[in-house]
């Protein structure tokens, strides 16, 4: 698709990153778009690939590969190319209920899987979706589209992150009556309060919700199932359920001193200041401050990065990122990490420069782990003792990290921000509903049918999954309002 020489004429480009140094003083979007032309030509360097592996989702070796929504990128690659940007919306549309949530926070493996990216950087997709919907939204192309007729059945869908919103998208579409769910007191789980401000905002999570409520979904907060309303009236309520809470349990760190005062969860830190700057701009004060604190993040990923962009913000004293890998090289390994997998490479993201914009340098320390913390008389964290390890693997392929004599450090501390990841679903409303759980605390629903051994009881995203992508969530999200449209009417024209 595209120019047919394209790719080899004109160079990737992505949107355009503010100054570091000035977007650090604001919880402004960090990125500016790209001019329509811009981003015409760079839809002109998709391929026209034989077999195209961008919209094709997979797992390889654990790592997901290609977009699990299928979506249709090289057709609406095309259509950008030749300015026609009414067709590409529809094209992202078809397989996608919000490219505008992928478009910004998807970590994009259908650019891993690009077939430019075997030897040149992969067509910009993520950049090119993105403009897609927001052209549409600065048209007036996305509208409320409210079905014809109404089934009579009433659905339920408990949680409101990416995958919530898409089952209860679908199923109105296919004209059922939906109540979504949320305990928080904004729509959108961790669209909302685990993602900050400057990398997606509030205002584009609203700006969808309020579509979905004008096409006659109910969107019920500071509501949690199981406490402020109850199992039994839900089950009474509705002729199916659909659970959509995630995968919201904090991983353990499990060393000497987690309890210390100071030492939060990621998503502590997160939340608290994300909601304090939608009520109050941080007037309040009620958030985690990072403010004049020496800041250490355990954890080299995404949320890690985002605690290190929110912590900057907060006019930190020091702030140091602990990740427990190596250094990455620059280009992917062909032998462990062959194309079309995910590049597993070192990138300097938005936090890491944004940091190095104000205190002078990259915070990543590598191949460092945390021994244990240790805090003052008051309890309040103090220091954080490390070792660095080396990684090898015994006959079996288990890691094994061995301490390197001689490398202990003591690193001073205010705060410590823990970011390792979710260990699996909250267990509560799942006993409450006996719902049948895997060894690893998720819910037992099959791939592909998502029922749940309670009759009526579906379950979808990351509380089915395990933690995982957003884009895993959509097509989880719509794949169940699927079967949950078959089980209720016996057959389903849903995709």
């Amino acid at each position: 698709m595209g120019k047919q020489t394209g790719f080899m004429e004109y160079d990737r480009q992505t949107r355009k990153e503010r100054d570091p140094s000035v977007r650090v003083a604001d919880w402004d979007d960090y990125t500016a778009p790209l001019s329509e032309q811009e981003i015409q030509i760079q839809g002109a360097r998709c391929m026209s690939c034989g077999v195209p592996t961008c919209h094709s989702g997979m797992e390889i070796n654990g790592v997901t590969t290609g977009c699990p929504v299928y979506h249709l990128i090289p057709e609406w690659n095309q259509l950008v190319y030749e300015g026609k940007w009414k067709e590409a919306l529809e094209r992202a549309q078809e397989k996608n209920n919000f490219p505008e949530f992928t478009g910004i926070a998807c970590p994009a493996p259908c650019e891993g899987a690009c077939v430019l990216g075997i030897n040149e950087p992969p067509v910009a997709i993520r950049t090119i979706e993105r403009s897609i919907i927001e052209k549409g939204f600065e048209e007036g192309w996305v509208i409320p589209q409210p079905p014809q007729k109404r089934t009579g059945k009433k659905i339920a869908v408990v949680g409101s992150g990416p995958a919530g919103l898409a089952a209860a998208a679908q199923l109105n579409k296919a004209g059922h009556t939906v109540t979504v769910f949320e305990r928080n007191d904004r729509i959108g789980g961790l669209l909302t309060y685990g993602i900050p401000e400057m990398k997606l905002s509030y205002d584009v999570v609203k700006r969808r919700v309020d579509i979905l409520e004008k096409e006659g979904i109910s969107f019920v907060t500071n509501t949690e199932i199981g406490k402020d309303y109850s199992v039994s009236k839900l089950e009474e309520s509705f002729d199916a359920v659909i659970l959509c809470g995630g995968a919201t349990v904090h991983r353990d760190m499990q060393v000497e001193g987690s309890d210390l005062t100071g030492v939060y969860p990621a998503m502590d830190f997160l939340h608290a200041n994300t909601k304090s700057l939608l009520d109050s701009d941080l007037g309040d004060s009620d958030y985690i401050s990072a403010a004049d604190k020496h800041v250490i993040v355990i954890g080299g990923g995404d949320t890690g990065t985002d605690c290190l962009a929110t912590a900057i913000r907060h006019n930190c004293k020091s702030l140091t990122q602990f990740d427990i890998y190596d250094k990455k090289g620059l280009v992917r390994d062909d032998k462990t990490n062959p194309w079309p997998q995910y590049p597993i490479i070192h990138r300097v993201e938005y936090g890491h420069k944004e940091v190095a914009s104000k205190l002078g340098d990259d915070p990543r320390a590598y191949a460092v782990m945390t021994k244990k913390f240790v805090g003052d008389q008051n309890g309040h964290i103090k220091e954080v003792h490390t070792v660095n390890v080396k990684l090898r693997y015994d006959e079996a392929g288990n890691k094994i990290r061995e301490e390197i004599p001689g490398s202990e450090k003591v690193w001073p501390a205010d705060l410590v921000l823990i970011a390792i990841g979710f260990s699996g679903p909250e267990q509560g409303l799942l006993e409450q509903l006996n719902i049948d759980r895997n060894p690893n605390t998720t819910v037992k629903a099959d791939y592909g049918n998502y029922k749940t051994n309670i009759d009526g009881i579906f379950a979808a995203g990351d509380m089915r999954r395990g933690q995982s992508l957003i884009v895993w969530a959509i097509n989880e999200g719509r794949e169940v309002a699927r079967e949950c449209d078959r089980y209720l009417m016996g057959a389903t024209d849903l995709p």
